[in-house]
């Protein structure tokens, strides 16, 4: 074999060993897939979803299913380049950076406490939204889970405290308060009214801006709410907020006589605050291939994903905007009895 025949070779074989290696090269960015889908009217591990005592509960047909987004990689669990590679020709998936997931001065185990507390949230917004809807009276108090290490509020709100105002406007929910704090500019000072055991005691809290350019103090809160009745919601390891609608969905269907759905499979997505608002989400695109994929033919979707939505929308699946609860039941309705206005989603 000639000396250039030879150095051809041994270069191959090391731009191949490169390749190889490169291949398993850890990246910095996360896979997101489509997740579970769980209908809410249904069970789980033989369990209902939504399990109501104390009141008067009505059978149900169809589906009105949540969706999920599973993700792959993360601090603690980096995913190598060929994973990303095949990710970025999947049209079902996508990969972004991992600090879009993760902030980079988050510890992953705070942002798991965030992802529960969010979901425990959620499942009592949407409480308190089908509640409202039935215009069933009940009670809430914003109460301090934790303080972030290093931030603001470290030291100064503790774990418990009920937040009765800030600044002098009532807490009347965890956006209230938050709100109030994001009005003002970072350095400025925040007076939470406080409810601590017995006590109740004004707290000045200085701000800082956050990696977004936000402002705030660092306190994770949660709403405490006391309704008349007992519900629980069974999701496994499920977290986030994203799945508020269809919860209040599932919770006005089993306390309303009739079938919501009238037999069809329906998924969706979307927050929802106690008042009935619907929230947009993220991964909009793999919640609705998971949609499709578990047999729905109806998505709700939040009227801010719309525009977003309609650019991977999968074939047979139709798209009805929700922007508030009371909303998507008048279109829930409309859909089952084929009377009255079904609102779609528009790029607008």
């Amino acid at each position: 074999m000639s000396r250039r025949a030879l150095t051809l070779l041994l270069s191959g074989f090391l731009v191949l060993a490169l390749g190889v290696v490169g291949a398993f090269q850890e990246v910095p960015y996360v896979v997101l897939s489509p997740g579970p889908t769980e209908n809410t009217i249904g069970e789980v591990d033989k369990k209902p979803v939504i399990s109501i005592k104390g009141r008067q509960t009505h059978a149900t047909t169809g589906t009105l299913s949540l969706v999920t987004v599973a993700y792959q990689g993360g601090p603690a669990a980096q995913i190598d380049l060929l994973t990303a590679l095949r990710g970025w020709i999947d049209p079902t998936v996508a990969v972004v950076p991992q600090e879009t997931i993760f902030a980079p001065d988050r510890d992953p185990q705070e942002v798991e406490e965030e992802n529960t507390v969010e979901m425990t949230n959620s499942q009592d917004s949407a409480t308190a939204a089908a509640l409202d809807e039935l215009k069933i009276p009940y009670d809430m108090v914003v109460t301090v889970v934790s303080t972030e290490k290093g931030k603001p509020a470290e030291g100064k709100l503790r774990k418990d405290d009920q937040i009765n105002y800030v600044d002098g406007k009532q807490a009347k929910n965890v956006d209230v308060v938050g709100d109030a704090v994001k009005a003002h500019k970072p350095g400025e000072s925040v007076v939470f009214n406080v409810t601590r055991g017995k006590d109740k005691l004004d707290v000045t809290v200085p701000t800082i801006a956050g990696d977004q350019g936000q402002t705030l103090v660092g306190v994770l809160m949660q709403a405490k709410y006391k309704f008349p009745f007992e519900v629980d919601i069974n999701v496994g390891d499920v977290g986030g907020p994203s799945a508020g609608l269809m919860f209040s969905l599932g919770i006005l269907d089993k306390l309303t006589p009739g079938s919501l759905t009238g037999g069809k499979r329906i998924a969706g997505t979307g927050t929802i605050q106690p008042t009935g608002e619907v929230g947009a989400i993220g991964g909009i695109a793999q919640k609705m291939v998971g949609a499709k994929e578990s047999g729905a033919t109806v998505f709700l979707t939040p009227a801010d994903n719309c525009a977003e939505a309609l650019k991977a929308v999968p074939d047979g699946l139709r798209l009805v905007k929700a922007d508030t609860l009371h909303n998507a039941v008048q279109a829930l309705d409309a859909l089952r009895t084929g009377k009255g206005n079904v609102p779609a989603c528009d790029a607008g």
